[in-house]
């Protein structure tokens, strides 16, 4: 599906005039100092964007432009490693914004071009792609690309008068598809988000992935901030995406969505993040690698709309499986990294600094919330850390016809933990093995389950008072055997409940609930399990 980078214009037919405006405006000023090639200028706004993308969900989908995919498939990964971008080069590397810009390369993993433009006024020019951007080997394939091929994707530097030096540090980094990702207050990427979640697991079609084609990048001189617009297509959809993110100690993203349907979508998900488990402390595996834990997330918190907080480690499942969390209006979800220890993970990559990605689910226009649907948590087997097999995203009840018109608001936030701790007990970990009593013969076809909870009420109950375990299964029958006490290391208000389960017959997986409670008061968040029987 080749075609020229101009049939993709956003905005299309501005007037003679308007070009000359702006043409002489400070836009002239800025590719000057940034070193950049420009495009003419063309009226723009987020109501323009907007009514672009309804229009272009009536015509038939082109798909984003693939520039000599004969050159571009030779840059493998190890080449693409060699393409630098010049950071003389970034936008707004001498300003207005106080965040400079700078992009990616096309290769291998990254073959469609993504259009960049600059928004100044109401006005926008288009970044016109030139290999003097880039530092590259003199034999590199990718000096045979043909003028104006186009980006891949972009980054936002650190703050130009902040602590870090900006040319070797970034913060939000928009690659591939309509992924994106930022780091959390550790400094340190991790997961991902993505505009949307098309089908992901259904049995009788294919997942769609609708790509980010054009950017729009507003020279804000916001003291903290910087705002994105980014067209989304695909052959069911398109959107027009409005991002506002501020760093601070983390980042924070609000984002605005305006989605139209091309076709049918069974399993919708929004606010989709996507994350990897392997393995953890939970359930052990001998030999499977070295390191004790290999994980971006170790669990999915959740918000509900009635106020329960409730926590579900993650697994890495004998086969796919999609689970179900019933709402209606939900306060918020995140895939969190609780685990913050580094002796739990013992490499060089910083699995300890993995930020945490929460959803904060904002009032439409009218007060509205998201309605009635379920938080979906998709866990797919893998046998590596290369691959992020996690999708957490918010699925309406209903699937979204053809035709629909969407509008969604919400806030990301990338953070060590939670935005909105609960002031309950938190659950901690959670370790199998064998059922039974240590020292005496262990029953076959029984599991122990031992769950960790601190904080909260548990740091205050009285000397002497044990909390009771509240504990529910799905199928199968609690053992005798069954002890809460407190961790014997010291720190106050760190409890373990121990139980076993019995008489599971079959694959099918188990779900588990358990809490602490003490004089009818709940002291603890819900913790939920799925086990697969082994």
């Amino acid at each position: 599906m080749s075609h020229s980078i101009d049939r993709r214009a956003i905005l299309k037919g501005a007037a003679a005039s308007a070009v000359g405006l702006a043409s002489s405006g400070g836009m002239e000023a800025l590719a000057a100092a940034d070193g950049l090639r420009f495009g003419d200028p063309v009226p723009f706004s987020y109501e323009l964007f907007k009514a672009r993308a309804k229009q272009m969900a009536r015509e038939p989908y082109i798909g984003p432009a693939r520039p000599a995919p004969e050159i571009v498939k030779q840059i493998n990964y190890e080449e693409w490693g060699k393409i630098r971008y010049r950071m003389d080069r970034a936008l707004f590397a001498e300003g207005p914004g106080r965040f400079p810009v700078s992009f990616f390369h096309l290769g291998l993993f990254f073959q469609k071009a993504v259009e960049m433009h600059v928004v100044e006024g109401d006005h926008s020019r288009r970044i016109i792609y030139d290999q003097d951007y880039f530092d590259m080997p003199e034999d590199s394939i990718a000096r045979q690309l043909p003028k104006g091929a186009g980006f891949a994707g972009l980054r936002i530097q650190e703050a130009r008068d902040g602590a870090l030096d900006w040319r070797k540090n970034d913060w939000v980094a928009f690659l591939g598809a309509a992924y994106f990702r930022a780091i959390g207050e550790l400094r340190q990427y991790g997961l991902s988000s993505r505009g949307v979640a098309l089908d992901v697991a259904v049995a009788d079609r294919s997942e769609e992935f609708p790509d980010f084609t054009h950017f729009f990048i507003e020279a804000n001189e916001g003291a903290d901030s910087i705002v994105l617009y980014a067209l989304m297509e695909g052959p069911s959809i398109v959107g027009a995406y409005r991002f506002a993110m501020t760093r601070g100690k983390g980042v924070v993203m609000d984002i605005d969505a305006s989605l139209n349907m091309r076709a049918e979508v069974s399993r919708f998900g929004i606010a989709p993040l996507t994350s990897m488990y392997w393995y953890s402390e939970t359930k052990k595996v001998d030999a499977i690698d070295w390191r004790p834990e290999v994980h971006d997330s170790d669990g999915l918190a959740m918000w509900t709309g009635s106020g329960e907080r409730l926590w579900r480690p993650l697994n890495n499942p004998p086969r796919i499986m999609v689970s179900a969390f019933l709402d209606h209006d939900p306060k918020g979800f995140g895939l969190l990294q609780r685990d913050r220890a580094f002796d739990h993970y013992l490499d060089g990559v910083n699995y300890d600094r993995r930020p945490s990605l929460w959803v904060e689910p904002l009032p439409g226009p009218n007060g509205e919330g998201w309605g009635a649907g379920s938080i979906q948590l998709c866990e797919i087997p893998t046998d590596d850390e290369i691959h992020d097999n996690v999708v957490a995203m918010w699925v309406p009840e209903k699937p979204i016809p053809a035709d629909a018109e969407l509008a969604l608001h919400y806030r990301l936030h990338w953070l060590a933990d939670e935005p909105f701790p609960t002031k309950l007990g938190r659950c901690v970990a959670t370790r199998l093995s064998r059922g039974g009593q240590p020292g005496q013969p262990r029953p076959k076809g029984v599991r122990k389950f031992m769950v960790e909870f601190l904080g909260g009420p548990l740091a205050t109950l009285p000397y002497g008072v044990t909390p009771e375990a509240v504990v529910n299964a799905s199928r199968g029958t609690f053992g005798p055997y069954k002890l809460t006490e407190a961790v014997p290391d010291g720190v106050p208000g760190h409890w373990r409940t121990q139980f076993d389960l019995g008489g599971v017959e079959g694959p099918d997986p188990v779900e588990l609930r358990c809490y602490l409670r003490h004089g009818g008061e709940q002291l603890t968040e819900t913790w939920m399990f799925q086990y697969h029987p082994f």
